[in-house]
């Protein structure tokens, strides 16, 4: 038992406690950035969550750095070997799945896309049968969440802001496998999920920012190591846009989410639903980058990557009025403020703070914003 991220007496603002205390989560991806936030978030709530994922693979990892919360079983493994997963769905016997565990990188897939599509296609897959197969496991499932990402949209580079009825698609090898895994997760609901009476959807978010995040060929990861060595940034695409957002606004829809999914069965819901930032407000890769750098206290500024690069889409923003009226759910933080409290954070855990002790402190700040 570890000192956890939950102080008492915390304020939850959306999120129903009741709804949380004392439930078994299956959480895939517990390790990566997204999943120690969540999984943070999750302890908060009282909880239990069995955490099924590879070793970090990042050095540092924000997973790493975390003392042994309360409320969290690890597993490691590997999505791709289904087996395993199915003992671990076994172990766990869970109310509530959330599926995380991805290979997540749009410039890895280009190097290693037949490992991209075999996490985030067949890892799917296996999850689902692994829960499908077990009958007593299916028995006391309230509901299913798989997240994919913002980029499962069929992309002309126009930038309007995509809705959750959009045609799918994807050029780079990592959006077509997450639009892969949202026609997969519709069949499996339609065809066995839905019938056993458990709600299965899926949540599309991204550009996350947020403290903890060293993946590589990542914005602010890699603006973060150039400020720490005191060298110039380099940008492949400082024009393109994105819907930046603090990691806690897609993690708290989410939990909305799968709240709303259970409390009603899946009734009247949509199957998929938008997280991002509110209409309007998009920066520039360039003035994200400008932002953070002098948040870093770095006066080297940046330059434009030399050479071909794969290809990236241009402009890329959700439209999440849906999740507003469905949910409730709105962001709290523009994008200026998503990326000052995630240089706040590395500044302070840069300092001497601990990794802990800055997640707790920002979920309670964003937990008492209006």
């Amino acid at each position: 038992m570890g000192e956890g991220c939950a102080p008492e007496g915390f304020t939850r603002g959306m999120i129903s406690t009741s709804f949380w205390q004392g439930r078994s989560v299956l959480l895939t991806g517990h390790t990566g950035f997204k999943g120690s936030w969540l999984a943070c978030c999750l302890d908060r709530l009282g909880a239990e969550v069995f955490g099924f994922a590879m070793e970090p693979d990042t050095a540092p990892s924000l997973f790493s750095m975390l003392p042994p919360l309360r409320s969290l079983q690890s597993r490691i493994g590997d999505v791709r070997d289904g087996r395993a997963l199915a003992s671990a769905i076994a172990d766990a016997q869970p109310s509530v799945v959330i599926h995380m565990a991805a290979q997540p990188l749009v410039r890895r897939s280009y190097s290693a896309p037949c490992e991209t599509f075999h996490t985030n296609v067949t890892g799917t897959v296996n999850l689902l049968e692994g829960l499908r197969s077990h009958e007593a496991v299916m028995a006391g499932l309230d509901a299913v969440l798989i997240i994919t990402t913002d980029k499962v949209y069929q992309n002309n580079g126009d930038g309007r802001p995509f809705r959750e009825s959009d045609p799918l698609g994807g050029r780079d090898p990592y959006s077509s496998s997450k639009a892969a895994a949202e026609l997969l997760t519709v069949s499996w609901a339609s065809s066995f999920f839905a019938p056993a009476g458990v709600p299965v959807a899926t949540a599309r978010a991204g550009n996350v920012v947020g403290g903890g995040d060293w993946s590589q060929d990542r914005l602010i990861p890699d603006l973060w190591q150039a400020a720490k060595s005191n060298q110039t940034a380099v940008l492949r695409n400082p024009t393109a846009t994105r819907p930046w957002q603090f990691v806690l606004e897609p993690l708290y829809g989410y939990l909305a989410y799968i709240e709303a999914l259970a409390d009603r069965n899946g009734a009247s819901l949509p199957q998929a639903l938008n997280f991002g930032p509110v209409a309007g407000d998009i920066l520039t890769v360039a003035e994200a980058a400008d932002l953070v750098l002098e948040g870093l206290g770095s006066n080297q500024g940046w330059r434009l990557a030399e050479g071909v690069h794969p290809y990236e889409a241009p402009q890329l923003t959700l439209n999440a009025t849906l999740a507003e009226r469905t949910l409730g759910w709105q962001p709290k933080l523009n994008a200026r403020a998503a990326l000052l409290w995630t240089v706040e954070w590395y500044r302070a855990v840069d300092a001497g703070r601990t990794a802990v002790s800055m997640m707790s402190e920002q979920i309670a700040r964003y937990e008492a914003l209006a």
